[in-house]
């Protein structure tokens, strides 16, 4: 029997971890190799062959999302399965258009990731659970907060300053203090601290 070959992209090894831990109770699938970020994912499948690739949306270097565009126009042949924390519609509006085979939040169970990558690997999308991804208010989703605003909302909520939060998502400071200003001008608020309440309040934190 020909093994499915697997691989995953998250910058936390904690998750690479549980992940690998995941696919190891299947006999079925092979986990060919482990990356940190979308570049290292793309040399990886320009050398080698690879039927399901398993990634995170939020990844320094190259995130997921710019790794599975690649992918579905330079490996078609390659399926696509994207994690993320964050369970917003507006983000599954946007993965759908780029033809990707799958999503599933990062909390799924082994067996949802598992019938996940038999569904997309015999040529199908697995979307089960979107049912249960919601924007948090009807206020929220017509703010469209991307999923790197989200994050960079949580780390300002953890007291972090623009230097720190460039340095932890690798990104500029001059990208961090853009995202801040299109974070405050959408959710009409005017300083970090109104932020972080308006998160906590809509339950984003």
């Amino acid at each position: 029997m020909n093994k499915i070959k697997i691989i995953l992209a998250d910058d936390h090894q904690m998750i690479l971890d549980g992940l690998s831990e995941v696919l190891k109770n299947h006999q079925d699938l092979e986990l060919i190799g482990q990356f940190s970020n979308g570049k290292k994912v793309i040399e990886f499948v320009k050398a080698n062959e690879v039927d399901v690739a398993i990634m995170d949306i939020n990844m320094p270097e190259m995130d997921g999302i710019s790794c599975a565009k690649i992918l579905k126009m330079e490996y078609p042949n390659v399926k696509v399965i994207m994690l993320t924390m964050y369970a917003q519609k507006s983000f599954i509006d946007e993965i759908i258009k780029l033809g990707i085979d799958g999503c599933l939040l990062k909390n799924n169970s082994g067996k949802e990731l598992y019938d996940a990558i038999l569904r997309v690997q015999s040529g199908k999308y697995y979307y089960d659970k979107i049912k249960d991804f919601t924007d948090t208010t009807e206020e929220i989703a017509s703010y469209k907060l991307g999923e790197r605003e989200i994050e960079i909302i949580k780390l300002l909520a953890e007291g972090m300053g623009t230097n720190e939060i460039a340095t932890k998502l690798y990104i500029s400071k001059h990208t961090v203090s853009t995202h801040r200003k299109n974070i405050l001008h959408k959710t009409g608020v005017n300083n970090t601290t109104q932020l972080v309440q308006f998160a906590y309040e809509n339950k984003l934190i």
